[in-house]
């Protein structure tokens, strides 16, 4: 099952996409990576979802990839004694750390880090920025603020603080079970939420090692002034647009999207555009004409992968909304000018590798070449190839299931399992064998190999050959 376009679709589960058969119908309608919400269900929920994707690539025949997202530190109010209250602008309101059930006046924040945040003039926003106090007087248990704007309250609504760094780790408790769980269940992407500072992204290497890749979701303005240290340390990145636009202007978080899919592309990693891409479609079988235009917008700037958040895992109509997703992703892409956008150059690393991957992408421009092919251990290959933005199909061949799972978040790369090759004679002749196998050369067509000596070393292209399909 060959994909006719190159951007590839996150969709998450939930009650409203679960089961074999539901996934399947996901996959066939486009869906490449389904991602499991670790801030929602239990953990046999989850064992069962994981392995219902598992079952369902089996049906479908191509590589499914699980994305296991981490609740991270989501900071709550308290609760209420009347589970609401009514507010005003200009009236005063404490935060505090008592577990005392609030009121009009005052409600409980469980977490001291806040307060050790907090400074006289600072702005708090709750409820997804519907309410903002700004800081009178704080210490290091309390802040009265008073109200610039919003109307109402209840129990557990988040709290942000644009601008601070809240002193938290990334990783809590429960990350921590969850993360343990994932890694057993075999998950292929960790998604670490609301990163700050690179050394949440080198803890969560530590833990995994190597058991699946990591992806930094940037939901804070804080991680984008030590954005090149965390994209260090990471495989991939998200754009969370959700929670950026609640600690930022409206106007910036555009901005911050370009900026954040420039900086992955040039290093050559997966970047997820996400949040409320087509989220009419909850309970519309249709998206208005502005989300179709911020996904085919995501499209043009060249990010790997576009994300269903509630669209897929509670709405009305999953199936649809990745069916219309895989329809406007497939139109942008056979517009002449996405393919002048995808030429653009971006800078190329001096390493031999990029320089061999490179000369790769130039060749390929040839009318008479179908795809090319990677031979790849771990899936850096085939990502490096994705980097260049060629127009043909790139085929990653693998022996390992893994890396062909990883590999389905990466920008038009089709992966599949073989056999290991350990001649190096025998890559032309398994190259061809493949590509027109899947539908991706036909006949006397030319095919682009891309391969390492010696076999099965991890980062090694060092060989680019040129081979080509036998007429009939």
């Amino acid at each position: 099952m060959i994909r006719d376009r190159r951007a590839r679709i996150v969709a998450t589960l939930g009650p409203a996409s679960r089961g074999v058969a539901r996934i399947a119908e996901l996959a066939r309608a486009g869906a490449d990576v389904f991602r499991v919400n670790f801030s929602h269900g239990v953990h046999d929920d989850h064992a069962r979802t994981i392995a219902d994707v598992r079952a369902a690539e089996a049906v479908v025949g191509r590589p499914l990839a699980v994305l296991a997202d981490l609740q991270g530190p989501k900071i709550r109010l308290g609760e209420f004694a009347d589970k609401t209250v009514r507010i005003r602008p200009g009236q005063d309101f404490r935060l505090d750390l008592s577990e005392v059930p609030g009121d009009a006046s005052r409600v409980g924040v469980p977490l001291a880090e806040v307060f050790a945040a907090l400074r006289p003039g600072a702005d708090i926003l709750l409820d997804d920025g519907k309410v903002r106090l700004k800081v009178r007087r704080c210490g290091k248990d309390f802040a009265d603020t008073v109200v610039v704007s919003g109307d109402s309250l209840s129990d557990h609504k988040g709290l942000n603080l644009p601008g601070l760094a809240i002193p938290i780790p990334a990783l809590t408790p429960k990350d921590r079970q969850d993360l343990a769980f994932a890694l057993n269940e075999g998950v292929d992407w960790v998604a670490l939420s609301f990163v700050q500072r690179a050394s949440d992204m080198a803890e969560l290497r530590q833990i995994v090692q190597g058991r699946a890749s990591v992806l930094a979701k940037i939901e804070k303005p804080a991680a984008l002034e030590a954005l090149d240290e965390i994209l260090d340390l990471c495989q991939a990145v998200m754009v969370a647009r959700g929670d950026l636009g609640v600690e930022l202007n409206p106007e910036d978080v555009p901005v911050v999207q370009k900026a954040l899919i420039r900086a992955a592309r040039t290093r050559g990693i997966p970047v997820i555009v996400a949040t409320q891409m087509l989220e009419s479609m909850i309970h519309s079988p249709t998206p208005t004409r502005a989300e179709a235009s911020d996904v085919a917008g995501a499209v043009y700037e060249g990010a790997d992968a576009v994300m269903l958040s509630a669209e897929s895992a509670v709405g009305d109509y999953p199936v649809e909304a990745v069916t219309i997703m895989d329809r406007i992703l497939s139109r942008v892409e056979q517009d002449p000018r996405w393919s002048e956008l995808m030429r653009a150059e971006y800078p190329v690393d001096d390493a031999d590798a990029d320089a061999l991957v490179a000369a790769a992408r130039r060749a390929a421009e040839a009318a008479s070449t179908a795809c090319l092919v990677t031979f790849t251990t771990t899936g850096q290959t085939a990502m490096r190839m994705a980097r260049e933005r060629p127009l043909q199909p790139i085929l990653a061949l693998t022996p390992y299931p893994a890396a062909a799972r990883r590999l389905a978040l990466v920008w038009g790369v089709e992966s599949k399992v073989t056999e290991a090759i350990s001649d190096p004679e025998d890559l032309a002749r398994a190259a061809v064998e493949q590509a027109m196998e899947m539908g991706l050369a036909g006949p006397g067509q030319r095919v682009l190999i891309l391969a390492g000596l010696p076999m099965g070393s991890p980062g090694a292209a060092n060989i680019l050959r040129l081979a080509h399909t036998p007429r009939r």
